[in-house]
C-alpha cells in the first residue's frame, strides 16, 4: 500500500495518517513538513499491547529544543506527571516484575535520579574508554568489510550493518567471542520490547538477565579491560553503581546503541545512492567525513523521535493545549528538516556548516 498524497489530502483526514505504518516510515518528511506549517504541535493515537493513548507530536524545532529543554514541564517517569485516576486506565506504564529492571536506566529518570547516574557512569566513559572503542569499531568493521567485500556484494543491514552493531557493543562490554551468537540473539529480542508484548520475548529476555548478571559479577570479582569492568568500579563520593543499575546501563547501551546505529549506516548509505553527487564529492575528499557524517544524522535521523516524556501540568505549546500526564513526543526528524535553522533543509549537503542538528536530542538526556 502506498502512502496517500499529503500536499492535497484534507487537513481532517491527517490524522487518519498511521504513524507505525512501514509506508509512513519510508518518508515521514511530507508529513512533518505539513505539520510545521499547519500545526505545530498534533495529536495522534498511539497503541501498545491493543491498549490506545493520546500522544502531542512537536514538530518545528524550536518548540522541540523546549519540549528537550524543560525538564519541569516535561518529564520521562509518567507516574510523576500523572494524576492517580490517569494511571489506573493509561496503558502498561511499567514492564512486569522480571522486567522492571530495564527500566532504572538515565532514559527514564529525572531530576537527581537521573544525575546521580550521569555522573557515575560518566566515570566509566574515560578517554582511555572512549579511545578503545574507536579501536574496537574499526577492528570489527575492517573484519567484517574483510570477509564481505570477496563476495561482490552484500545486503548493507543484514551482512554488515546489524552484525558490527552487535560485535562491537558485545565486544566492547566484555562479552566472550563464543557467547556472541546467543548475545546477538537476546539483544535481538531485547530491542523489540517497544515493538511487542514483553510475554512475546520473556523467555530470551530471562535468559539475557540471567546471563548478564553472572558477567556482572564476575567482573566485580576480578575485573577486566572492558566497560561493565569500568561500570562496576565507577564511584563517586562512596556511592556506587548497583547491579541492577549496571544492567540496566548495559540494556541503554543496547538498545539504543544497536538501533541508531543500523538506522544510520542503512539509511545514510541509501542517501548516498540516491545523491550521487555528494557520494562522489566525499570520495574525491574524505577529509568531509566529520561535517559528511552530521550531515547524515540530520539528514536521515537515526531516531525518528525522542523517547516519552509526560507533561507535569495542562501546558501550552505553538498555541495547543497539553492536558497535564499526557504523552509528548518530540519529532527530532521535522525539527532537523525545519526551514528557520537549516537552509534549504531538504537537501543533503556533506559540508553543511554550524548543522546544530537534534539527533542526539537536547537538554539532560542528551
Amino acid at each position: 500500500m502506498s502512502q496517500p498524497d499529503l500536499a492535497t489530502m484534507p487537513a481532517g483526514a491527517l490524522h487518519a495518517v498511521d504513524i507505525t505504518a512501514a509506508t509512513f516510515k519510508a518518508d515521514p518528511f511530507p508529513f512533518y513538513a505539513r505539520l510545521r506549517r499547519e500545526a505545530p504541535v498534533f495529536p495522534v493515537t498511539l497503541r501498545f499491547a491493543r491498549q490506545a493513548q493520546r500522544a502531542w507530536l512537536v514538530t518545528r524545532y524550536g518548540d522541540v529544543v523546549r519540549v528537550l529543554k524543560d525538564s519541569a514541564t516535561f518529564v520521562k517517569d509518567p507516574s510523576a506527571a500523572m494524576t492517580a485516576e490517569q494511571a489506573k486506565a493509561a496503558p502498561m506504564l511499567r514492564l512486569p516484575g522480571p522486567f522492571q529492571v530495564l527500566q532504572q536506566g538515565l532514559l527514564s529518570l529525572d531530576g537527581d535520579r537521573h544525575a546521580r547516574l550521569r555522573t557515575l557512569v560518566h566515570k566509566a566513559f574515560s578517554a582511555r574508554q572512549i579511545e578503545r572503542m574507536r579501536d574496537t569499531a574499526e577492528a570489527v568493521t575492517e573484519e567484517t568489510l574483510d570477509r564481505l567485500l570477496p563476495q561482490g556484494g552484500f545486503d548493507v543491514v543484514g551482512d554488515f550493518a546489524l552484525p558490527v552493531a552487535l560485535r562491537v557493543i558485545g565486544r566492547v562490554l566484555g562479552v566472550p567471542d563464543e557467547d556472541h551468537r546467543r548475545f546477538s540473539e537476546w539483544t535481538r529480542a531485547l530491542v523489540s520490547l517497544g515493538d511487542r508484548h514483553p510475554l512475546w520475548v520473556a523467555p530470551a529476555v530471562l535468559r539475557f538477565l540471567w546471563y548478564m548478571r553472572r558477567l556482572v559479577r564476575s567482573r566485580r570479582r576480578a575485573p577486566r579491560d572492558d566497560l561493565i569492568s569500568a561500570l562496576v568500579q565507577a564511584q563517586e563520593a562512596g556511592d556506587a553503581l548497583s547491579e541492577d543499575e549496571v544492567l540496566a546501563m548495559i540494556f541503554l547501551l543496547l538498545s539504543a546503541g544497536h538501533e541508531t546505529t543500523v538506522n544510520l549506516i542503512g539509511n545514510g548509505t541509501l542517501a548516498l545512492l540516491n545523491h550521487p553527487d555528494e557520494m562522489a564529492r566525499w570520495r574525491a575528499d574524505p577529509a568531509l567525513g566529520r561535517s559528511a557524517v552530521e550531515e547524515l544524522l540530520r539528514f536521515v535521523v537515526p531516531a525518528e523521535t525522542a523517547t516519552e516524556r509526560y507533561a507535569t501540568r495542562d501546558t501550552e505549546v505553538a498555541g495547543a493545549g497539553i492536558p497535564r500526564g499526557e504523552l509528548v513526543v518530540a519529532v527530532l526528524a521535522s525539527a532537523n528538516r525545519d526551514a528557520t535553522q537549516f537552509a534549504d533543509p531538504d537537501r543533503l549537503d556533506l559540508g553543511r556548516e554550524a548543522n546544530r542538528h537534534l539527533a542526539f536530542g537536547q537538554g539532560m538526556h542528551f
